[in-house]
């Protein structure tokens, strides 16, 4: 049995960024890492991706992101930044090791069981196991009867594998709209995008002013405040693409952020569909004899199909019986509050603002430090 003053379950940006602000107030802490490296979440994603948030947005506490890595921050910059921050800031990261439970040890301490057997003590933990944990896979009826290829977004790294191929990708999120732009440019011989709601769509900069600039500006007004504002900017900024078959969304922005779904920014998308490089398509609904169903009644049997259908953050096994979690899932308090029942456990990267994640948990590093240090 190990002991350490904070135990920080995860060392992808937000457990990192948490213990460098620690560090920094001279509080003791641990890392503890189910991966071989830090940042494995970022080493996982497919190539093309960039930060849709800036350089200078997106840098966690005690050492900016290098200018060289441009204002976009590509996904191998990213990588190479956080094994640079872990050394810059002498990080305690124990790799290999996964925490598969969270229990109470009594007299204000947590015990962390792990795979190995192997288990932690301290009175302080942070869990930062990422917002994309677990992939959910697609659960569509009749899918087993699909004769093509079938895979997750997660799994895919480049449009290499699928050159001269069709493709099917399913869902209109950031990830899928971007795997789709990234086949065409990559040699699919076409390219579908299943959308089940039309997403709302914003451009990632206009006349040099990034996207993340508006969120951090309109965060805090009133929700009915913030849809009749983007709705405006949308009519300005975003074609109708209706005749395309990409719909305007129904749904004010800001109300769906709140419900878990952040806009879509647009790095090719509006482009390709006014092309038909990529061609909107309604939701697949099911399967039947191999051929997808989709919601308008129609039926496609492209050779591959993507699932871009999201995570889960997987805190259930880990945290689920201490009473912590709401119904969706989720942590009922973050940063640097702890619950009640729970005293000494915090939560930090389990939301999805608009004003960006990177800052977010920076934001959230320094207060949960502040908070520790307290105690």
């Amino acid at each position: 049995m190990s002991s350490a003053r904070v135990l920080v379950i995860g060392a992808g940006p937000g457990g990192l960024a948490v213990a460098a602000a620690l560090g920094r107030r001279g509080v003791p802490d641990l890392v503890l890492e189910r991966t071989d490296d830090v940042g494995s979440s970022w080493r996982g994603h497919y190539d093309r991706l960039h930060l849709h948030t800036t350089r200078r947005g997106s840098s966690l506490p005690g050492m900016p992101i290098p200018r060289a890595s441009g204002r976009w921050v590509a996904r191998a910059d990213v990588v190479d930044y956080l094994e640079r921050y872990t050394a810059h800031h002498g990080i305690d990261v124990r790799t290999g090791v996964e925490v598969t439970r969270v229990a109470r040890a009594g007299h204000g301490t947590w015990a962390l069981e792990t795979a190995t057997g192997e288990s932690f003590t301290g009175p302080t933990v942070v869990v930062a196991t990422g917002y994309n944990h677990t992939p959910v896979p697609p659960a569509w009826p009749g899918v087993e009867t699909f004769r093509g290829e079938l895979v997750h977004a997660s799994t895919y790294r480049n449009p290499a594998p699928y050159r001269g191929r069709d493709v099917l990708v399913v869902g209109a999120g950031n990830t899928g709209a971007e795997i789709a732009v990234d086949l065409t440019e990559g040699g699919a011989a076409r390219v579908r995008l299943a959308i089940r709601t039309p997403p709302h769509i914003v451009r990632r900069s206009n006349l040099g002013w990034p996207a993340q600039g508006t969120g951090i500006l309109v965060r805090h007004l009133p929700v009915p405040v913030v849809d009749r504002i983007a709705a405006v900017v949308a009519r300005v900024e975003v074609p109708d693409l209706s005749a395309y078959g990409l719909a305007r969304p129904t749904t004010g922005l800001y109300s769906r952020v709140l419900a878990g779904s952040v806009p879509l920014q647009d790095v090719g998308l509006l482009a390709a569909v006014r092309a038909r490089r990529v061609e909107p398509v309604a939701a697949v609904e099911s399967f039947d004899d191999g051929a997808a169903v989709l919601a308008d009644g129609s039926r496609l049997t492209p050779d591959v199909i993507i699932a871009a259908t999201g995570y889960r953050r997987g805190l259930e096994a880990l945290v689920g019986d201490l009473g912590v979690l709401d119904d969706r899932g989720l942590p009922r308090v973050h940063g640097p509050r702890t619950s009640h029942d729970a005293p000494g456990l915090y939560f930090t990267g389990y939301t999805n603002p608009i004003s960006g994640m990177f800052r977010e948990l920076r934001i959230d590093a320094g207060r949960i430090a502040r908070a520790v240090a307290r105690r």
